[in-house]
């Protein structure tokens, strides 16, 4: 039987304060979604349908966001006072900890079995993106991890990444689009207007880029080679060519499609996540040109209960973004901040029809308390300004954000 953990605190004003994580042991589904492509080749083998092997793609996108609406949002925080009690519980890191070898064992599993099985080209196209569907949550174990101060827990973020060969995130993701989100400035930050196919155009190359000046900037000035072992990119992606390589070696030529589709369709699933997390939103600037100091209605944010229990609380955005180094069982939800329409999964499938997104996401975007219809506090897509000015500017005046 699991044990019931309560944390308590005789505060001096309050008195006895106690909480009880309802999620506690829900938070187990983190662990667990990595593997579920696993059920896709167990029906395959009890049914000799390569139907079956689409099943974790409808799991994903089409399961979780139903199980969203059905079970709802939690607006519920834990006290303050007992936060650094749930800081530091060793319950919670271990299981981002032991949530990095299976994505090892998910990629490793779905190789074997497309190069040891006779497949049509489009079961093996669907389990090439399921494996970047499912390798792409080893992006955001990597993203809980990789903000941590623990060195043990970096390494692990650098292990999490080289499964989808993406291994300059955690040091764009924390240096760069956390110091620039919500701005004209950030590739990671999507803009009214500009459709997901545009943004990855820009985010995906811009992102490597940024990661790796960053890190090239921080070795030059400890006086080191930026090509040098000390790279925290390069042992990333060394480990990548290892496991990818070691893939090709075994496994033959099949592997080389196969994971060429497979690491794309991971990387757009982070591409994803950044789309649907700042689409439109914009600091403003003082009268210095300096912008204001990220606070939480500078994220979208999702209290879905279903996904955020198998997303280690990544939807609780707004608050990551304002206090980064929290860690996920501690994440707040904030009153009269933006809000998506579903967990991410539905909201990708959103944003994978732009004329459908901005549908329903300008609109919204446009309602927010802080923005109340004015453009100028938006961060439009400078190519279809003069269209989303004629749309909806209201005769108010506006400065371009650029």
């Amino acid at each position: 039987m699991l044990a019931i953990v309560t944390y308590t605190l005789d505060h001096p004003d309050k008195g006895l304060i106690k909480y009880r994580d309802r999620k506690r042991y829900l938070w187990m589904m983190s662990v667990l979604l990595p593997l579920t492509p696993m059920l896709g080749i167990l029906l395959y083998f009890q049914t000799s349908s390569q139907w079956t092997l689409g099943v974790p793609l409808m799991i994903s996108y089409i399961l979780i966001p139903i199980l969203d609406w059905v079970f709802g949002a939690d607006s519920n925080n834990p006290p303050e006072e007992v936060v650094p009690q749930l800081e530091v519980d060793p319950y919670y890191r271990l299981l981002t900890w032991v949530t990095v070898p299976l994505h090892y064992v998910t990629l490793i599993t779905i190789a074997w079995f497309v190069a040891t099985h006779e497949l049509a080209a489009g079961a093996m196209l669907a389990l090439a993106i399921t494996a970047g569907a499912y390798s792409g949550l080893g992006l955001n174990t990597a993203h809980e991890l990789g903000h941590k101060k623990s060195r043990f827990e970096r390494l692990l973020a650098k292990l999490a990444l080289a499964v989808p060969a993406y291994g300059h995130f955690c040091i764009e993701h924390n240096r760069g689009h956390h110091r620039h989100v919500a701005t004209f400035d950030d590739p990671a930050s999507a803009r009214m207007g500009e459709s997901i196919y545009k943004f990855s155009r820009r985010e995906i190359p811009g992102a490597f880029k940024r990661g790796w000046m960053s890190e090239a900037e921080r070795l030059t000035r400890l006086g080191k080679n930026p090509w040098s072992p000390s790279n925290d990119i390069l042992q990333s992606y060394a480990v990548s060519v290892i496991l990818q390589g070691g893939l090709i070696l075994v496994f033959g030529w099949i592997m080389i499609p196969f994971l060429v589709v497979h690491n794309f369709w991971a990387w757009f699933q982070l591409t994803s996540a950044n789309y649907v997390e700042h689409y439109g939103l914009l600091r403003e600037k003082d009268d210095n040109g300096v912008n204001e100091r990220c606070l939480p209605h500078h994220s979208w944010n999702a209290n879905y209960i279903f996904s955020n229990v198998v997303l280690f609380h990544l939807e609780r955005h707004s608050d990551h973004h304002t206090n980064p180094a929290r860690r996920y069982q501690s994440l707040r939800n904030f009153e009269d901040i933006p809000e998506l329409p579903n967990g991410y999964f539905g909201t990708y499938l959103l944003a994978y029809v732009p004329w459908f997104w901005y549908k329903v996401m300008d609109r919204r975007l446009l309602a927010l308390p802080h923005i109340q219809g004015d453009l100028s506090k938006i961060n439009v897509d400078p190519a279809k300004r003069t269209a989303i000015y004629a749309k909806y500017d209201r005769g108010q005046t506006t400065a371009l954000n650029v």
